[in-house]
């Protein structure tokens, strides 16, 4: 893992940006350009920070961008795998992978329980009902009136309209 040194901070001047910005920016180039061979061990780094916030933000950005890249591909399943053994005891980012693996579930057309939808974070509703991928018109149906909010409800009744539309 080269070129991640965080350990040693040199004095902050009084308008120098905090140190934990500087991790943060750190970490998100690493984990943009790390060879796939090494995300599992830099992402271990990362969540191993002293502060947990900024780390599982880091993380966290980097799981939605590589789950968004993989979501539908055949190279998800083992990488989500690999993710949930560094990430276990982070619930955010467990809670964000099982969220992600519930939408390449629905995207894929395979099987579901409505509870998961429904009982799902915010953002993964927005998600589901924002995001081209999830064509799944029970899915938006059970959105559109189980819904945690109002804004979700409105955009699964949108997505439902235009594929109506179309058909």
């Amino acid at each position: 893992m080269t070129g991640l040194h965080t350990d040693e901070e040199p004095d902050e001047e009084p308008d120098e940006e905090p140190a934990e910005h500087r991790r943060f920016a750190c970490y998100l180039q690493a984990l943009e350009a790390v060879a796939e061979a090494d995300e599992a061990d830099l992402v271990a780094a990362v969540v191993r920070d002293q502060d947990t916030t900024m780390a599982d933000s880091a993380a966290g950005r980097h799981l939605d961008r590589r789950a968004a890249d993989l979501l539908t591909g055949p190279a998800f399943t083992a990488w989500a795998w690999t993710m949930t053994e560094v990430i276990a005891d982070r619930d955010f980012l467990t809670l964000r992978l099982r969220e992600w693996t519930l939408l390449r579930t629905i995207a894929l057309g395979e099987p579901w329980a409505a509870e998961d939808l429904t009982s799902a974070s915010d953002w993964f509703q927005r998600m589901a009902t924002t995001t081209q991928v999830v064509a799944s018109p029970e899915a938006l149906r059970l959105l559109a009136e189980h819904g945690r909010t109002r804004r979700v409800r409105n955009a699964a009744s949108r997505q439902l309209q235009h594929r109506d539309q179309l058909n």
